[in-house]
């Protein structure tokens, strides 16, 4: 797992080491710039190869250590600072703000001069009240070339002027903005107009530096507007380039969406971790965590309870994700009018009649049974409240999705008195807005300002109020423990999965996290893995993908994790 940092922690972490005497602010502004050309050059590797200009030979490419060319070639600006007409064949623009996310600007823009690209620069806002080291890079970018006002008025009809623009740069306001991104409206359109062209057509690609201009980079919402309309609150970038560690707003909300593609550059600070604490991304599965023993009994028994008579599909797929994960034994316990619907369909899993709250704990009377899965096609009657209650009561191991939380949301307390440290809970935003309404609320307002309130807060707050594991889903699911550890399992980039959205595949995912808890995972690692292999197997498998599909995709992705 890496870490994914605050606004706040990324700005410690760098002061920190500017106050040791590691490094000085020019000098981490200097490794971001050359960080944002290798990104540029490693996702668009034709643009770093040489090129001709009309008025000299082939512009100078990288050395062979990757850094500039020994002789930069001359200005392609006159001595009035306006570009030559038909300069060079490879034109940025690049956009600057008025604080260090600008002064990264500035670097970017020298070192592609010095590459021999016609690079044009517009500042916002006025110089003299730029930071130190924003300022000192800006003077040194005065002297290869001039610094215009961004304004809307002077970016708007761009490239229909400068056809030969290849890269916009976004180095606006980064990941220190705290305010809606609405005085450069036109310039925001205009650069998502080149984003949304540049995938058919030849307009620019645009690269914003941190974190794309309006986007909050601790929660990933668009400060100052409508979630759902983001063209209208921030920049819509190709790539996006972040130093050191992923910002949380990479992985969040619609920051993932918004950042088209993040690449991390390391700006040479120590990986000393962040202060306070620590959210992680789940990258890989440590395969240690899957103990192996050498037989069925040593790997658990998993119950799975099922609706009544046409509502037991949801229980069914939970159980195939229980047994199909590693869980020794796996039963499900159905009410007689679906016995037969279920027997119907079952083989390897075993059946076993439980009517109403007492059959539950009659049944668990057996301590062999060490894991529960209660939710998935229950129903919300009465008698579900019943059995879920009778089921903690007898302090298992127990995941609650679906129905077994609904059932709940006239008053969540009585769930959450009965809810102990061997639980995970698995709502959907709409569940968890039944469960933590005010939660909800907080999270689903209008972010005027930064740091907004992120899906990570909410769900910290839900856990430490349930007293279990929390398993929020959705693309950017976050799942935290009541001691506040918290991880973030991104379905976004090149795990993109979206055909994941399909009827059913949440009660898979309750059935793996059942399943590893019965093999003895912990809960809050037992989330962590089912929610990895949600997605990975949804990958194995890919587009037209149905619930039923994800059980049997998990042994072709654990040969993958053995090779």
């Amino acid at each position: 797992m890496t870490e994914l940092l605050t606004a706040a922690q990324m700005r410690a972490i760098e002061q920190a080491a500017i106050e040791s005497g590691e490094v000085t602010g020019l000098e981490l502004m200097e490794r971001a710039g050359q960080g944002v050309v290798e990104a540029i050059f490693e996702e668009w590797p034709e643009l770093a190869e040489p090129f001709e200009t009309e008025e000299r030979g082939a512009a100078p490419g990288f050395n062979d250590e990757g850094g500039a060319a020994p002789q930069p070639p001359a200005s392609p600006r006159d001595i009035s600072g306006q570009m030559k007409a038909g300069a060079a064949k490879r034109r940025a623009v690049v956009l600057c703000g008025p604080g260090n996310n600008g002064g990264d600007g500035f670097v970017v823009a020298r070192l592609l001069h010095q590459r021999g690209w016609a690079v044009e620069v517009f500042l916002y806002g006025d110089p003299e009240k730029l930071p130190p080291d924003a300022r000192g890079n800006y003077e040194r970018w005065q002297e290869h070339g001039g610094v215009s006002e961004l304004s809307d008025a002077s970016i708007e009809g761009y490239w229909e002027d400068h056809p030969d623009t290849k890269i916009a740069i976004d180095a606006m306001f980064g990941t220190g903005l705290t305010r809606p991104f609405t005085d450069l409206a036109k310039v925001q359109m205009e650069l998502n107009y080149w984003q949304a062209a540049s995938k058919r057509s030849g307009a620019p690609k645009v690269v914003s530096i941190d974190i794309p201009s309006g986007i909050c980079s601790d929660s990933g919402q668009y400060l100052g507007g409508d979630q759902d309309n983001p063209f209208d609150y921030a920049v819509m970038s190709n790539l996006t380039v972040s130093f050191h560690s992923e910002k949380l707003g990479h992985r969040l909300r619609n920051g993932a969406v918004g950042s088209g593609k993040v690449k991390r550059k390391s700006i040479g600070l120590n990986d000393q971790g962040s202060p306070n604490s620590t959210v992680n991304l789940i990258e890989a599965l440590d395969r240690r965590a899957l103990k192996v023993g050498s037989h069925k009994y040593s790997h658990g028994h998993a119950l799975v309870l099922s609706g009544g008579h046409g509502k037991t599909g949801a229980a069914r797929l939970a159980a195939r994700g229980a047994l199909r994960i590693g869980a020794g034994l796996v039963t499900l316990g159905s009410p007689r009018s679906a016995m037969l619907e279920n027997a119907a369909h079952l083989t390897a899993i075993m059946l076993h009649q439980i009517d109403g709250a007492h059959g539950v704990s009659e049944l668990l009377e057996d301590k062999r049974i060490n894991a529960l899965c209660l939710g998935p096609g229950l129903g919300r009657g009465m008698d579900t409240q019943a059995v879920v209650v009778a089921a903690l009561k007898e302090q298992r191991a127990t995941v609650l999705d679906a129905d077994a939380l609904t059932r709940f949301e006239r008053d969540p307390q009585v769930l959450f008195d009965l809810l102990h440290e061997g639980c995970v809970i698995t709502p959907h935003g709409g569940e968890f807005a039944r469960l933590f309404p005010d939660l909800s609320d907080k999270l689903n307002a209008p972010a005027e300002v930064g740091p907004a309130y992120s899906k990570v807060d909410a769900t910290r707050e839900a856990s430490a109020r349930a007293g279990c594991v929390v398993l929020f889903k959705g693309a950017d699911t976050v799942i935290a423990a009541p001691d506040g550890r918290c991880t973030v399992n991104s379905a976004h980039y090149e795990r993109s999965a979206p055909w994941l959205a399909t009827a059913g595949s949440g009660d898979v995912l309750a059935g793996y996290i059942t399943g590893l808890l019965a093999r003895g995972v912990m809960p809050m690692q037992a989330a962590e893995i089912g929610a990895w292999l949600h997605v990975e197997c949804a990958l194995e498998f890919g587009p037209g993908l149905i619930a039923e599909d994800l059980p049997e995709q998990l042994p072709a992705v654990f040969r993958r994790l053995k090779s």
